[in-house]
C-alpha cells in the first residue's frame, strides 16, 4: 500500500488531463479537493441547520403537550405529534428532510418522556439524556438550545455508544421552561447521507465502475454505515498520519493509495463545528 498526502488547495491547480493508468490517483485527489469537498461542507452545514430549526419548531409546536397532567396521556400524545411533524400534510419541512434518526420529547427531570415510535418499540422511554448531555441540561435549566456531540448508550451492551450529534430546543410555556425537544443524528448516518449525495452526483461514473465513498472519524474511531466496504475501511489513515497530514494543511488534505492494483484518490477534510479530531473522510476511484 502506498500514501502521499497533499493540502487540498494544492489539488486545486493539478493539471487531470493524465491517462487512468497514468494519473495514480490525481484525477481522483482533484475532484475531492473540488466539487467533493464542496458538497460535503454544503450538505453538513444544511443538515446542522435543519437540526436546529426543525428541533425549535416542533418545541414551539408541542410546549402544551408537556403541560397534560395524566403522564399516560402526555406520553401518548407528545408521541402521535412527535411522528405527525415528521409525515405530510402536517410535515416540519426540516424535520422531514434532516437525516436524524429520531425525535424525542424530554421532561424537565431530563428524562425522555417518549420518542417519534410506537411505545413497544421506544428503548428511549425514562432514558436520562440530561446525565449524558451538558446541552440538554442547559436547555432544561436556562432555556438555552443548539447543537452537541455526545455519546449515546447502544441498545445492546456489547456495543460501542453510538457518537451523535444531538440538536435541543427547550419548550416554553408562556415563558416557562416546561421540557425540551431533542433529535440525534449519529456519525454514521451522516457519513451514510454523505456517501449517498456523492454517488448521487456522480452516478454516472458509477455505473461506468468508479467508486466514491465518504465515512467520519473522532479521535481514533471511525463511523460508517453497513454497507461501507470493508476493504475500503483499511485504507482509511490513521489517527496519527491524519494529524500529521492536518499540521501542514489545517483546512484538510488529500492523497492516493493503492489497493490491489487500483489505485484510490482521499480526502481528509476536518469538522471543527462538531469538537477537535472529528471530520470526514472521503475516497474516490476512477473506473478500472
Amino acid at each position: 500500500m502506498q500514501t502521499r498526502p497533499i493540502p487540498l488547495i494544492a489539488l486545486l491547480v493539478l493539471p487531470v488531463l493524465l491517462g487512468c493508468n497514468e494519473e495514480r490517483g490525481s484525477n481522483e485527489r482533484a475532484a475531492i479537493a473540488g466539487d467533493d469537498q464542496a458538497l460535503v461542507l454544503r450538505v453538513f452545514r444544511q443538515d446542522l441547520s435543519h437540526g436546529v430549526i426543525g428541533v425549535r419548531r416542533a418545541a414551539d409546536l408541542m410546549d402544551r403537550g408537556f403541560l397534560v397532567e395524566d403522564p399516560a396521556q402526555r406520553e401518548r400524545e407528545l408521541r402521535q405529534v412527535m411522528r405527525r411533524v415528521q409525515q405530510p400534510p402536517r410535515a416540519i419541512e426540516e424535520l422531514m428532510v434532516s437525516p436524524i434518526s429520531f425525535l424525542a420529547a424530554v421532561g424537565t427531570d431530563g428524562k425522555v418522556i417518549a420518542r417519534d415510535v410506537e411505545q413497544g418499540e421506544d428503548r428511549m422511554r425514562g432514558f436520562d439524556i440530561g446525565e449524558v448531555s451538558p446541552l440538554v441540561r442547559r436547555a432544561l435549566a436556562e432555556g438555552e438550545g443548539g447543537y452537541e456531540l455526545a455519546e449515546l448508550p447502544s441498545l445492546l451492551e456489547t456495543d460501542p455508544p453510538s457518537v451523535t450529534v444531538l440538536f435541543v430546543a427547550p419548550a416554553r410555556h408562556e415563558g416557562r421552561v416546561v421540557g425540551a425537544m431533542v433529535s440525534g443524528l449519529p456519525l454514521w448516518r451522516l457519513g451514510q447521507q454523505l456517501t449517498r449525495q456523492l454517488q448521487l452526483e456522480n452516478a454516472q461514473a458509477l455505473q461506468q465502475g468508479a467508486l466514491v465513498w465518504a465515512l467520519l472519524y473522532r479521535g481514533d474511531d471511525l463511523h460508517y454505515h453497513q454497507a461501507f466496504p470493508e476493504g475500503l475501511r483499511e485504507l482509511a489513515p490513521g489517527r496519527a498520519a491524519r494529524e500529521q497530514g492536518l499540521s501542514t494543511s489545517p483546512g484538510g488534505y488529500t492523497g492516493e493509495v493503492q489497493q490491489y492494483g487500483r489505485w484510490y484518490g482521499y480526502g481528509v477534510l476536518p469538522l471543527p463545528r462538531l469538537g477537535e479530531n472529528i471530520g470526514v473522510i472521503l475516497f474516490r476511484s476512477d473506473p478500472v
